[in-house]
């Protein structure tokens, strides 16, 4: 009998991290899980590697294995443990040369799906590039590039686990979606989930890049907090609609970057949902969500309009489907995504030219 990953995490949602009625798949304790015929083998990832728990949890997890999909499966020795306090190669991406952040004030405002398409439009621009989802408790990229199903080879160097990130459409993925169950809520602590975050970051084969976006979660948090201290990040890109609703939270996040804390350059703002053009009528506009919203907020606060992307159907559908519209540079989206490429480029190079590279953060108490 065949085993599937699927089968092996609803095993697992049997065993409970003893006191809390929390099973460890849904905990996101269970990662990189293997399938060789009879044999099952996967990783239990705890906080410390001093759990007074892992034996029990352990054995917990061989007896559902056992009782759930036979006796005859091959699963005792083969459950590995680890710690993610132990996640630290403390190296600064030497070979990347621009990390990128990409971020919003509130969910809803199309920042992944713009992440996506600038992606694929640097990409078409030739620029080496890779996108890091770190929307941890709701990764979309997998969907976006069409690769939800892969799952990024893993190999050992140096005794440490090094991962090769997916590749598609020219530009290097990574995603928390890549090693989860895509129907699983992730029900994670904030330092379980910013551990994961350095494990994307840290324990990935990059090679050369000369960008690396990371699509952060809606909103301000730990993970913003995460990314600005464990890596240079050579500025933040501010994703909002026209909408005020929108505007007031794209605030927060441009306030967040720029504060005295973090100090991370702002590159621009993004206005997505600009406008609604029927692909029968290019030509119209229909300003649904208001007008320039985003522009009058660039000219008050002094930083530059990186682009405005229309709404257009295929948008939507282009992402359902796996085939980001940047690909296509000759439809209304893809002419926007690939002006919006540029504009970044240029905004980099400025902002390289006018300021000292970032340093990572340091943030205290006081």
């Amino acid at each position: 009998m065949a085993y599937t990953t699927k089968q092996v995490f609803d095993a697992l949602r049997n065993v409970k991290y003893p006191k809390t009625e929390k099973d460890i798949s849904s905990l996101g304790m269970v990662q990189e899980i293997k399938i060789e015929d009879k044999k099952i083998s996967f990783t239990l990832v705890f906080q410390k590697s001093n759990d007074l728990y892992i034996e029990e949890v352990r054995k917990a997890c061989v007896n559902a294995i056992l009782s759930n999909l036979g006796q005859d499966v091959e699963i005792k020795g083969n459950i590995e443990v680890k710690a993610i306090e132990k996640v630290a190669d403390k190296s600064i991406l030497p070979n990347v040369k621009n990390i990128i952040a990409i971020a919003s004030g509130k969910g809803g405002v199309g920042k992944s799906t713009v992440a996506t398409n600038l992606a694929v439009a640097l990409t078409k621009a030739g620029k080496k590039v890779g996108l890091v989802d770190a929307d941890i408790f709701g990764p979309s990229i997998p969907k976006m590039f069409g690769v939800e199903n892969e799952r990024p080879l893993v190999k050992k160097e140096n005794g440490a686990d090094v991962i090769i990130p997916i590749e598609k459409y020219g530009l290097k993925l990574l995603s928390i979606g890549f090693f989860v169950n895509p129907e699983d809520a992730l029900v994670w602590r904030g330092p379980m989930a910013t551990n994961a975050l350095k494990q994307l970051v840290f324990q990935t084969q990059w090679g050369d890049l000369d960008y690396l976006l990371f699509d952060l979660p809606p909103g301000t948090s730990d993970i913003h907090l995460t990314l600005v201290q464990e890596v240079p990040v050579t500025g933040a890109i501010i994703v909002s609609t026209p909408q005020q609703v929108a505007l007031a939270d794209a605030i927060k996040g441009i306030n967040m970057f720029t504060g005295k804390h973090i100090n991370v350059p702002v590159l621009g703002l993004i206005e997505n949902m600009a406008w609604f053009t029927p692909a029968e009528l290019p030509e119209n506009k229909y300003y649904i969500f208001g007008k320039d919203g985003c522009k009058n907020l660039a000219d008050k606060m002094n930083i530059p309009l990186l682009g405005q992307i229309p709404i257009v159907q295929n948008i939507c559908e282009a992402g359902d489907n796996g085939k980001p519209s940047a690909l296509d540079q000759s439809s209304i989206t893809g002419k926007s995504f690939s002006d919006l490429a540029q504009n970044v480029i240029k905004a980099v190079d400025e902002r390289n030219i006018k300021f000292d590279p970032t340093k990572k953060v340091e943030i205290t108490n006081k």
